[in-house]
């Protein structure tokens, strides 16, 4: 299997992803430090190691989906589904709490549940080339639906003293442990797209589908394989979010999707493939993180949250054209 083809066509545009990148995570990190020193001297409470904590063990299962969110994005397609299938592993761990004490059950059943979910999506979009967004918009529906048929529209609760609740409410060594499982997963699949050749293969998917299949990768099993694992880690989030929440519920996950992509376009991966920006999607999580619980704790409405997420996506996605724009007439000079 040949990949030079490949290394070539992701390199044309090395240095413009090279300077972006730089600029991407600089101003990610002013915004953070901004919007940290704002919020702390409108709540004295927003500045605590309590709160940062209980920040990190919210936004756990958001980080996680960001990772396979980040990938997919970067070999061209998306995923509208995830909030639903968030839903739908929610209310498939509560059910299986009332049948079994055994984690590795639950844990099994919840991400083949996401496996065979993207698989669903991966067919239709790998294989048959049906747009990414039509096929995961159908799947976003379906899956809600069966969310809705299982519960009948009622939570369904989680007994707080099962071993699941550890997944969500539990803590190791000072720290939350979802935000130990949530930094796990982003070490290995940082290690694994970054010291493989099939990073190289997603981002040359994405930016450039023909030359990668001319250098003997197969394409349409790698996107296949690609919605798979977005939707094992998604499944793994689902896990944490009902374990915290101690039930399982038709309505989570509404909007999730939302944040998630707004999170990887923020953090630089751009909406178009090729690239994909892994720690820029943990970035733009955090400040994404900072403006919900900074409105919170200025006692704002948290409906305003979506608000500011919409606004934030669509000016992520015009920074990143004009970052690139004006970076590739620099480099012309």
């Amino acid at each position: 299997m040949k990949s030079s083809g490949i290394k070539t066509s992701t390199r044309l545009f090395g240095n413009v992803a090279q300077f972006r990148e730089v600029i991407v995570y600089g101003v990610l990190f002013c915004i953070s430090g901004i919007l940290i020193v704002t919020f702390s001297l409108i709540s004295a409470q927003f500045a605590t190691l309590g709160n940062f904590l209980n920040l990190f063990r919210q936004i756990a299962p958001n980080l996680i989906a960001g990772v396979g969110m980040t990938y997919v994005i970067c070999s061209g397609g998306i995923d509208l589904s995830i909030g639903s299938l968030l839903a739908v592993v929610g209310v498939l761990t509560a059910l299986v709490t009332q049948a079994t004490k055994n984690l590795f059950v639950i844990i099994a059943i919840a991400i083949l549940t996401g496996i065979l979910t993207g698989a669903f999506s991966g067919y239709f979009t790998a294989f048959h080339n049906f747009p990414a967004f039509i096929v995961t918009l159908g799947t976003m529906s379906i899956l809600r639906g069966i969310a809705l048929v299982l519960t009948k529209g009622f939570s369904i609760p989680i007994d707080p003293s099962h071993p699941v609740i550890v997944l969500g409410r539990g803590w190791f060594l000072g720290l939350p442990v979802p935000v130990w499982i949530a930094f796990i997963v982003i070490l290995l699949s940082g290690a694994f797209f970054n010291l493989t050749p099939y990073g190289t293969y997603v981002a040359g998917i994405g930016s450039n589908e023909e030359a990668t299949r001319r250098a003997g990768i197969n394409v349409k099993l790698l996107r296949f394989y690609l919605y798979c694992f977005n939707g094992a880690i998604t499944a793994l989030a689902g896990i944490i979010l009902a374990a915290r929440v101690a039930a399982g519920s038709s309505y989570v996950g509404q909007g999730f999707e939302l944040s998630v992509i707004t999170a990887v376009i923020l953090g630089g991966t751009p909406l178009v493939g090729g690239e994909a920006r892994l720690l820029g999607t943990l970035l733009g999580t955090f400040v994404l993180s900072l403006v919900g619980n900074g409105l919170i704790m200025a006692q704002i409405s948290p409906y305003f949250t979506q608000i500011a997420e919409g606004f934030i996506l669509l000016l992520a996605i015009v920074a990143n054209r004009d970052i690139r724009l004006f970076i590739q007439r620099q480099l012309k000079l």
